[in-house]
Order: C-alpha cells, then sequence, then structure tokens
C-alpha cells in the first residue's frame, strides 16, 4: 500500500491520498491492482479542528471503499480488508503531515499504532 498527498493552491485536493495494493481483478489469474481515490478537501478548512475532523472522516471512508470494493467492477477485496483500511489511513496521515489531521487520527489510535505507521506526532502530544 502506499498513499501520497499532493497539495495544490489552496486545498481544493488531497491527490491520491488513498491507495491499497492487492486487490485482485475479475476471476482470471490474480493480478496486483493498485487503486487510489482522490479526497476533496473542497468546503473545508483543514487548518481548524472541525475541517481537519471532517477530512480524517473522508480518508477513512476512502480507505474502507479501496480495500474492499475499490469502487471497480471486477475486483476482489483485500485478503486482509481491515489491516489494509488501517495501512492506507495511516499512509495518507502520514503523507499529508498535517498537525491537525494527526490529531484526529490520534482520537482513535494510540501511540504506538501512529510510530508502526510511521506517523510524526506533534511533541506536545507527545509529552502528554
Amino acid at each position: 500500500m502506499y498513499s501520497k498527498a499532493a497539495f495544490t493552491g489552496s486545498w481544493p485536493v488531497l491527490g491520491a491520498a488513498i491507495v491499497a495494493c492487492w486487490l485482485f481483478a475479475g476471476n482470471v489469474a490474480a493480478h496486483e491492482v493498485t487503486v487510489a481515490i482522490q479526497v476533496s478537501t473542497q468546503g473545508l478548512d483543514a487548518s481548524q479542528p472541525g475541517g481537519a475532523q471532517q477530512l480524517y472522516w473522508r480518508l477513512q471512508h476512502a480507505a474502507w471503499v479501496v480495500c474492499t470494493s475499490g469502487d471497480r467492477v471486477g475486483l476482489e477485496p483485500s485478503p486482509d480488508p481491515r489491516g489494509c483500511a488501517e495501512k492506507a489511513l495511516a499512509d495518507a496521515i502520514r503523507a499529508a503531515n498535517m498537525k491537525l489531521l494527526t490529531l484526529a487520527y490520534l482520537e482513535t489510535h494510540t501511540l504506538r499504532q501512529a510510530a508502526a505507521h510511521g506517523i510524526d506526532v506533534p511533541v506536545q502530544v507527545a509529552a502528554k
């Protein structure tokens, strides 16, 4: 799994934020397929706690979609959809590297989980 954040202008889109691998195409021989979903930040101010929380929920939903149906006909879900979604979400959080988005992630995950996924934890949170 891989995620990448691409920011343009004033946050119109968190590009290719969620990506998952190991989805299989059809009943033919298994092929590794990469699925990416662009998560829009339209209407959100991710520099505010409420906007960051909304973005987190959008990323969480996108992670689940790419690890299950992938929004594509003929793809089977990942053999471990929960693990896949957790990794895709953490990859997107890490790639975005936004303090409030990381804090939203830490509301539902531990510092240990964040560290395991390479997410940099804001210093004041780590000190608590």
